[in-house]
């Protein structure tokens, strides 16, 4: 068995005082999740994210599905 290591990243509009959250998208073909954490907190835990569940949030957002928050 492999164990590939995340590879952490956020958006390029995090610039927002630290309220951002990143993603590891490279475990999505190996484990077929993607794992999201809080940037503040980079030793803290992970939430593994099914990717076909992900794929579904970021659609919806880019889309409006979502409304205003």
């Amino acid at each position: 068995m492999t164990t590939e290591s995340p590879r952490w990243f956020k958006s390029s509009y995090s610039d927002n005082g630290g309220a951002c959250i990143e993603v590891a998208g490279n475990l999505v073909a190996s484990r077929g999740v993607v794992p999201v954490r809080d940037s503040k907190n980079p030793d803290g835990p992970s939430l593994d994210i099914p990717a076909d569940a992900f794929s579904f949030f970021v659609t919806s957002v880019k889309a409006g599905d979502l409304g205003a928050v």
